[in-house]
C-alpha cells in the first residue's frame, strides 16, 4: 500500500513539473511594457527578461541625466510588471509561502 502512495506522489510531482514548464514557456511569449514620465520612455520586455524594444521621445534626448533616470524608471516598471505577471501565472502552482526562484 505504501508503494502505491509513493508512485502516485511521483506522478503528481511529474505533472506539476510539466505544468510549470508549460507555464514558463507561455511566459516567454508574454511581453510587458515599462513606462516612465507618461510614456516619454517605453521599454518592452518579455517575461523571460528579453528586451524587445526601447522607445524614447525626442523631447528628452537633450537632457542626458534625465534620460538616464527615465530609462531606470521604465526598466523598474517593466520588471515589476514581469514579476506580477509571473506570480499570476505560476503562483497558484507553488505551496503557500513559497516564493518563485526567478
Amino acid at each position: 500500500m505504501m508503494k502505491g502512495g509513493m508512485g502516485n506522489l511521483m506522478k503528481q510531482a511529474q505533472m506539476m513539473q510539466a505544468n510549470m514548464q508549460k507555464a514558463q514557456d507561455e511566459l516567454g511569449l508574454i511581453d510587458v511594457e515599462g513606462l516612465a514620465s507618461n510614456g516619454l520612455v517605453k521599454i518592452a520586455i518579455s517575461c523571460k527578461h528579453q528586451v524587445k524594444k526601447i522607445s524614447i521621445d525626442p523631447s528628452v534626448m537633450n537632457d542626458h541625466e534625465m534620460l538616464e533616470d527615465l530609462l531606470i524608471v521604465a526598466f523598474k516598471d517593466a520588471l515589476q510588471k514581469i514579476e506580477q505577471t509571473t506570480n499570476a501565472k505560476m503562483g497558484n502552482m507553488m505551496p503557500p509561502g513559497m516564493k518563485l526562484p526567478f
